[in-house]
């Protein structure tokens, strides 16, 4: 059987965001994001159809705008940094609407569905081909061993479980 090699598209750093939203004590919500990553797209198919997603994030990287919080993050009682300091993410399957993955975060690895939108691609000044996406989602971060909570005097719990994943994604096609 023969495989046919599919075209590579490599992140763009400077046009992509990796952030996430949290529930804070039920009344606010605290936006952070990742600025050390890396990822890739192999597809043939002009619409991605055929698309192979592969991320990795670097947990030291994390930024919500509090480096006491963002400590408090990298620790045990969170993602364990120093332990595991990478996240990834390898789709399964995608079907022009939702991409269907693995994600590892700790040691844990979990299937999620993604909801990826191709914005389109175009050719920059420079003569790079680029495509863009926004990638949409939700995660249970318990489900990850993200379980550290605390409880306010109200009763409310201070950090939610409910994670929300809004990504910003550009890629370059590759030679």
């Amino acid at each position: 059987m023969e495989t046919m090699t599919k075209t590579v598209w490599a992140v763009d750093p400077t046009h992509t965001d990796v952030i996430f939203k949290v529930k804070h004590m039920m009344i606010s919500t605290v936006t952070g994001h990742f600025s050390s990553f890396s990822g890739s797209v192999h597809a043939n198919e002009e619409d991605f159809s055929d698309m192979e997603l592969k991320a990795e994030i670097d947990i030291d990287s994390i930024h919500t705008k509090n480096a006491d919080r963002d400590a408090h993050l990298k620790s045990e009682d969170f993602f364990n940094a120093e332990q595991y300091p990478k996240m990834t993410f390898v789709s399964k399957s995608y079907d022009g609407e939702n991409l269907v993955g693995d994600l590892t975060i700790r040691d844990v690895t979990k299937e999620v569905t993604l909801n990826i939108e191709h914005n389109g691609t175009a050719v920059d000044p420079y003569g790079q081909t680029k495509a863009g996406f926004e990638i949409t989602g939700e995660i249970n971060r318990k489900e990850f061993g993200l379980s550290w909570n605390a409880v306010t005097e109200a009763g409310n719990v201070v950090v939610s479980d409910k994670i929300k994943l809004n990504i910003e994604a550009q890629f370059v096609k590759q030679a």
